[in-house]
This record gives structure tokens, sequence and C-alpha cells, in this order.
């Protein structure tokens, strides 16, 4: 099984080595993320791409700091435009208008079998943005929805995984950076053995 592993940045990376994979470095958000997927499935080929990173929890989503979860669904969080009675995103549109679909992106590869804990994503280009429903996700993070769109559009089986590094609140810089992306690397290595076992 060929597998590519995407990281937003050399941070996430720095601990992960491992011969069986080919690991690309993404860059930081939405733009940064869709071109690398798109040139990671056209040079590599990869039979699963993954995206592994860190992401912020909301306090609803009962998830701690160090957790690993896999990543269910992404929505652009920040899509949408202001009105005097505040921000409309584009997915909460009329259904007649189609947005819910194209805006609310569901990984249609998940495992079953697996010991982590699935969660739903918010991907925003400013983090913690104030004007954000997160009534319905779990975490947020910058480069999730542009990976999933990329990868549905091109047919590529995909998945995301995710360590928790904070508690999401304005104001509340307290990332634990060090305990997140030792728990990514632990955890992204027993996934793709898992992944490798139901080859």
């Amino acid at each position: 099984m060929k597998i590519t592993v995407l990281f937003p940045t050399k941070t996430e990376a720095s601990l992960f080595q491992r011969d069986d994979v080919y690991v690309i470095i993404s860059g930081v958000g939405l733009t940064a993320t869709a071109i690398a997927t798109y040139k990671a499935i056209q040079q590599n080929t990869p039979d699963i791409l993954i995206l592994a990173g860190i992401a912020g929890a909301f306090q609803n989503s009962a998830l701690t700091i160090g957790e690993v979860v896999l990543v269910e669904s992404e929505v652009e969080g920040d899509l949408g435009f202001f009105t005097p009675d505040g921000f409309v995103h584009l997915a909460h549109l009329p259904l007649e208008m189609d947005f819910e679909r194209r805006h609310t992106l569901g990984c249609p590869h998940l495992p079953s079998g697996t010991p982590f804990k699935r969660a739903r994503s918010v991907s925003l280009n400013a983090a913690m943005a104030p004007f954000v429903d997160t009534t319905h996700v779990d975490i947020e993070n910058m480069e999730g929805a542009a990976f999933f769109h990329v990868c549905l559009q091109e047919q590529q089986k995909f998945l995301e995984l995710r360590a928790i590094s904070n508690m999401v609140k304005i104001g509340d810089d307290n990332w634990d950076m060090q305990r997140s992306v030792l728990a990514l690397t632990d955890n992204l290595h027993r996934f793709i053995d898992l992944l490798l076992q139901q080859e």
C-alpha cells in the first residue's frame, strides 16, 4: 500500500520518521493545503492520503489536550458573508440553494475497528473566529476542508488524523505543542500499522 502523509508544518512532522510512507509539508491554511493535496495526488498516486496535524477542541466536544481523533467531516467555517443580523455561512442558506452539500464535506473512507474517537471539524482561515457557528462541530483547524474537497473531487482515498493541542477560547493561547505532537506521532504510527494490517 502506497501511503502519503501531509503535515501542515515542520513542527507537526518533526518527530515522525518512517521508511514506508512518503511525507509532505503542505503549508498552513486552505490554499496551501489545496495545492499540496492536488500535487500529492498527481505526482505520488498514493493508495491513501493522510492529513495529520494538531487541532483546537471546542468546550462542548468533551475532548482533552493530547487526545487524537479521526475526522469524519469538515466545514469551511468562514465561507460566507455578514448581514445586519450577523454572519451567514453558505452552508446555512436555504436547502433549495444546494449549499449544504457543497460546504459540509464527509469522509467516505473511515475504517472500522480503530481505537480513535471520531470528530466533526470546522476549518477556518482565522483561528477561533468568533462569528462561526460551532454548535455541531468538535474541533477546529486551518486545512481540513481544502484537503477533503480536493480528495473528493479527485476521487482519492483519504483520512485525517488530528491531535488536540488546545481548548478553543479567544484570549487563551495555552497550547501544549510538545504533548500534542508526541501524541500525533505515536498514534499516526499506530494508525498506519492498522491500515497496513487491513490491506
